[in-house]
C-alpha cells in the first residue's frame, strides 16, 4: 500500500510538473500563432493545450520507467518528443488546426515553427533530467 501511494504521488509530481512548464510555454510562444481552428486562442485553449502535452510527457515517461533498456537514456526523450512535435505540427497545419505569424521562426526543409517542434523534446528532457536526479523515476 505504501509503495502503491509512492507511486502515484510520483506520478502525480510528474504529471503537475509537465502541465506547469507546458502551460508556462504555451502562454509564451501563442504570440508566434494566428489562430487555432480560425477562432482566438484564449487561456482555456492553452490550457487544454499543456493538458495534452502533460498527458504525453506522462506517457513518456512511464514507459521510459518500465521499460529497463531506456533507463538513464534521457536523449531518446528528447527524440521522440521532437519527433512527435513534427508529426503533430505537420498535421495541424496540413488540416489548418493553427497557423503561425511572421514571427515564428520556420525550420528549413521541415517548414515547422521552431517553438512548437522543440517544446515536447526539450520539457520531455528536462523533466526526465530533473526526475531522475530526485530519483522520482525509480
Amino acid at each position: 500500500m505504501i509503495n502503491s501511494n509512492k507511486k502515484t504521488y510520483k506520478s502525480l509530481i510528474i504529471f503537475l510538473t509537465a502541465f506547469a512548464l507546458n502551460l508556462v510555454w504555451e502562454n509564451w510562444h501563442a504570440q508566434f500563432y494566428l489562430h487555432y481552428q480560425s477562432g482566438k486562442i484564449t487561456e482555456l485553449i492553452l490550457i487544454r493545450a499543456a493538458i495534452f502535452d502533460a498527458v504525453f510527457i506522462f506517457i513518456l515517461a512511464l514507459i521510459f520507467s518500465l521499460v529497463p533498456a531506456l533507463n538513464k537514456k534521457h536523449w531518446l526523450a528528447l527524440i521522440i518528443g521532437v519527433a512527435f512535435s513534427i508529426i503533430l505540427e505537420k498535421y495541424a497545419l496540413t488540416t489548418n488546426r493553427w497557423a503561425y505569424n511572421d514571427l515564428m521562426p520556420i525550420i528549413p526543409f521541415l517548414n515547422t515553427g521552431l517553438t512548437p517542434t522543440v517544446q515536447l523534446g526539450l520539457i520531455s528532457y528536462l523533466i526526465f533530467i530533473i526526475f531522475d536526479q530526485k530519483r522520482l523515476f525509480h
